[in-house]
This record gives structure tokens, sequence and C-alpha cells, in this order.
């Protein structure tokens, strides 16, 4: 029966600010906490390997202006349409980016694609470290420390907004997304968020205990390993985010996924590589 799954309904807004009409929602909180998060922990790693908190400073700004850029212009190139999307009667139901370029920019309107994040983090990174110098191998290793913890932090959030719903399903754990529909469903966001909590407490316990047994470039490797594979996974249960995926035997979330798998692949082979000749 209906009554024996978890009825999802929550507001996404936590409360309005008096005065100005402005609301705080909760998935604006979540990427603070994201931010703030991976802050402070990146903070004790470059303290403990004698990096500089002004080095640290820096490289925040570059990875917040990195994510979110990243993250929207992902969202408009992989799923977002680029021409107006009209219904049988000929009435607009979603502008093309082609035709309103501005709406790129209403980041306030939702519309952030984890893949796209995850580039504009690279690039924020490599910009960084041609400005600083620093080994981008050693900051790429160190980086991933963190990246789950701040996407434990967004699938939370995407939770608290009812969005990237999970499928149809009749496991006694689904929830009752009030806003979409009455079916119960996997709640892959949640899904998402458990993984990623496992997974920077695990990065975090290796970088203390076992960076110093592994290649530079390890983390890395092993995290895109990791990562990309559950979320490749994890698409077999969630509705597709955009009608053009219908058709398609993978989604876009799948196929954006195995390029980073794929490197992650690589990156691996290439730290036992080097880490071989050099004990040779």
């Amino acid at each position: 029966m209906i009554l024996d799954y978890i009825q999802w309904n929550p507001s996404p807004e936590i409360f309005t600010i008096p005065g100005i009409n402005w609301p705080v929602r909760w998935y604006g909180l979540m990427w603070a906490a994201a931010f703030i998060g991976s802050h402070f922990i990146l903070n004790r790693v470059f303290k403990k390997e004698g990096r500089s908190e002004k080095d640290l400073d820096t490289l925040t700004l570059y990875m917040i202006l990195g994510t979110v850029i990243g993250a929207r212009l992902g969202h408009c190139l992989f799923y977002g349409p680029w021409f107006d999307q009209y219904d049988e009667l000929g009435r607009l139901m979603e502008e093309g980016y082609l035709s309103h370029p501005l709406n790129m920019l209403k980041v306030y309107e939702g519309g952030l694609a984890s893949h796209g994040g995850a580039i504009g983090i690279i690039v924020s990174m490599w910009l960084y470290c041609r400005k600083t110098k620093e080994n981008w191998l050693w900051l790429f290793d160190r980086m991933v420390i963190v990246v789950p913890l701040a996407g434990m932090c967004i699938r939370f959030g995407n939770l608290m907004n009812s969005e990237i719903i999970g499928n149809i399903t009749t496991v006694p754990w689904a929830f009752v997304f009030v806003q979409e529909d009455n079916n119960p469903r996997h709640p892959a966001q949640l899904y998402e968020a458990i993984f990623c909590l496992f997974l920077f407490l695990y990065m975090y316990r290796f970088w203390k205990n076992k960076i110093q047994t592994v290649g530079p470039g390890y983390m890395f490797g092993f995290f895109c390993i990791v990562l990309w594979s559950e979320r490749f996974l994890d698409e077999f249960l969630k509705e597709n985010q955009s009608a053009f995926e219908n058709g398609m035997s993978l989604n876009m979330g799948q196929l954006l996924s195995i390029p980073f798998i794929l490197v992650g692949i690589y990156m691996v082979w290439r730290s036992k590589k080097t880490s071989a000749q050099v004990s040779s």
C-alpha cells in the first residue's frame, strides 16, 4: 500500500528574509555548506603538508568559480534544449539557449550538472597550478578528498528539492515524491549522498595513512573510477532528466561518466608505473 512508503514533501525554502522577501533555500544552503566544509578539510591538509592558508584562499576562489560556471554550462550544454520547445498545439513549453542565451545566467532558477561541475573543477585547478606553479598531481590527489563531501551536500539539496528522482519501485524504503506524483520511487539522491559520505571518509583516511605508499595521481585516479562507476550504476535507478534521453540505451549521465572512468584507470596505471620505476 502507498502508506507503507515514505511520504516526501518538504518545502525547498527554509525561510524568507524579512524586508527583502528573499527566500533561503535548502539547495543554496547545501552549496554553501559544500564550499565551507571543503575549505575546512583542505585547510587541515594544507597545514599538514606545508602549504599556506593564503594559497588555500586563492584556490577556494578558483574552485567556487570553476564549479558553479562549469556546472551551469554543463547543464545548458548536456541537458538543456538549444532550440525552443513547442507542444503539438504550437505553444512554447521551454525556451532554447540559442534563442535566449541570457537564460544561461539564471543559475538561481536551478539547472546545474555534476559532470559540468567536475570539468569546471579540473579547469580551475589547472589554471590555479599554472598561476602558482603548484604540482598539479599533488593538488588533484588532495582535492578529491573533499569532492565527495561536496557531492553529498549537493545531493541532499536535490533531495530537499524533490528533484533528480528515481524510477518507480516497490522497495520498502521507497519515497513518494508528492510534488512529482503519488508513485513510490527510488530515493536516488539519497543513495548518492550516502555513497559520497563513505567515499569522503575513505579518501580522507587514505590520505592520512597511505598517501606516501602510492605514486602521484593514484588518489585522483582511484576517485574517478569509484565515483563515476557509482554514478553510472545509479543512473539505472533514475528517471531521465531530459526527454531526448528516453530513446537512448545509455542516458547522458552514463555517457558522460565513461570518460572520467577511463581517465581514472589511466591515472592509476600511470601512478603504479611511476612507482615501479622509482623503486627500481
